[in-house]
């Protein structure tokens, strides 16, 4: 009969052990011989630390660092990155506190404000917002109970929008007291109202139709939703049009993280506390004749830090930000950006990097103009259009210059997404999306610097 031994690690002695087969590690063969059985058994199963099962610690595995490994949670990583960026900017923090103090006292600024509040134009400039937001509200309330008529309605739609634009650019342009930040502050909360009473208007005549057309019940899921929403939003109750051409629908819109207008948003059951308080937090700490050599050594002394400081920006807007005021209106859609630091393409980087505008125009620009039987490529070139001119606005009229070099750089997004698309894939495209991002950024910035010091102090 044969006989079942394992080796003792501990002792150096044979014990022998009555084993089962299906659990035996060594087989003793009727010619004294052992041979290896066709299953490896795990440790736990076999009681006695025989040679294989102490042996065999090696599996057919990736690195965790390799693209196969499908390994993805870099929740560490992330974290070493933040304290090294606060361990790197402590020492200068401190440094400039010791050496010049605190220079900005919130309570005189507030206090200056109040005792002065027309040397502050660019406050001035956003109370006046009001104006065009009620403007867009009272229209839409004769609309619906049809005292004025649809082309009226068209008519001051477009006087008040249009006047959005032409308001606060012509205020930065003329007077004297106000700052190229204090311009481009006011020029791009204008232009998120001008993006958001234009879904506004747009929105609530669609439900207009809807409702002349007399259907029960409005089919348009992101207009006017009237079933249950089952995300623990119920507690709010849904609203059906014209119940919500009311002042508190229409400043929850303003304020929301969203540039496309529903009836009812998909809301959060609760804010949570705590994770107000982080994104608080995060807000509050983060915060033509040139020399051809002389110019290509400043831009790359300016590439990393600009970029860096881009990625701030990213972080700070879109995710702390962002989530805080959707936090506290308990705004449930927190889709603010998707993976765009993967884009093989860089139509995929600007689809994907800005969310709020992407669904703007798709939902009230690109899409209208493809039922009306435009082809794509063209939709897609005039989608940059509107954005190279809003980028152009925001730059030009604050520094009280126009030199197009914004709407250029947008606009060479179009060959540049050709190109990449047909001849660069996967790393390649990504790699090009990244150089683009980093050095085509501060070739705007170094452009602008120039000329604003042209003009102001000579050459």
């Amino acid at each position: 009969a044969s006989e079942e031994f394992c080796h003792d690690m501990h002792c150096g002695k044979r014990r022998f052990a009555p084993l089962s087969d299906s659990s035996s590690c060594y087989r003793r063969r009727g010619n004294g011989r052992s041979a290896l059985p066709s299953m490896h058994i795990p440790p736990a199963i076999c009681t006695f630390h025989c040679p294989l099962c102490v042996c065999s610690c090696h599996t057919l595995q990736e690195s965790l660092l390799s693209s196969a490994s499908g390994y993805s949670n870099y929740r560490g990583i992330l974290n070493w990155c933040v304290v090294m960026l606060v361990l790197s900017n402590a020492r200068l923090f401190l440094e400039n506190i010791i050496k010049y103090g605190i220079l900005v006292d919130p309570i005189q600024v507030v206090s200056l404000f109040l005792k002065d509040p027309y040397s502050w134009p660019a406050a001035c400039l956003i109370i006046v917002s009001n104006v065009f937001i009620l403007g867009a509200l009272y229209t839409e309330r004769r609309l619906a109970v049809g005292t004025i008529s649809e082309t009226t309605g068209l008519i001051l739609h477009i006087f008040n929008l249009t006047s959005l634009l032409i308001f606060p650019s012509t205020t930065v342009l003329t007077v004297p007291s106000m700052t190229p930040v204090g311009g481009v502050l006011s020029l791009g909360i204008y232009t998120v109202l001008f993006l958001k009473l234009y879904s506004y208007q747009d929105t609530n005549r669609w439900c207009r139709e809807i409702r002349r057309a007399k259907a029960k019940r409005l089919t348009r899921s992101y207009s006017c939703p009237s079933v249950t929403q089952s995300n623990g939003s119920a507690v709010h109750s849904n609203v059906s049009y014209p119940g919500n051409l009311t002042h508190r629908d229409m400043y929850y819109f303003v304020f929301a993280p969203t540039l496309c207008y529903q009836l009812n948003f998909p809301r959060s059951p609760r804010i949570r506390k705590r994770f107000l308080m982080r994104r608080l937090f995060e807000m509050c700490c983060r915060f033509n004749e040139m020399d051809f050599s002389r110019m290509v050594e400043r831009l790359l002394k300016l590439a990393v830090p600009n970029h860096l400081i881009w990625l701030i920006f990213f972080y700070w807007f879109f995710h702390s930000s962002m989530n805080f005021v959707a936090e506290l209106l308990q705004f449930g859609d927190r889709e603010f950006y998707r993976d765009w630091w993967n884009s093989e393409s860089v139509t995929y980087f600007w689809a994907n990097w800005n969310i709020p505008v992407h669904k703007w125009c798709l939902r009230h620009f690109y899409k209208p103009m493809l039922r009306k039987g435009i082809n794509k490529f063209l939709a897609q070139t005039a989608v940059f259009l509107v954005s190279a001119f809003f980028h152009e606005y925001l730059v030009s009229f604050p520094l009280k210059m126009f030199r197009l070099w914004a709407f250029m750089g947008m606009m060479a997004q179009v060959p540049l997404a050709w190109f990449v698309g047909r001849y660069l894939n996967g790393n390649y495209g990504n790699a090009a999306v990244w150089i683009s991002l980093i050095i085509g950024q501060p070739v705007a910035v170094l452009m602008y610097v120039h000329d604003y010091y042209v003009i102001h102090y000579g050459t």
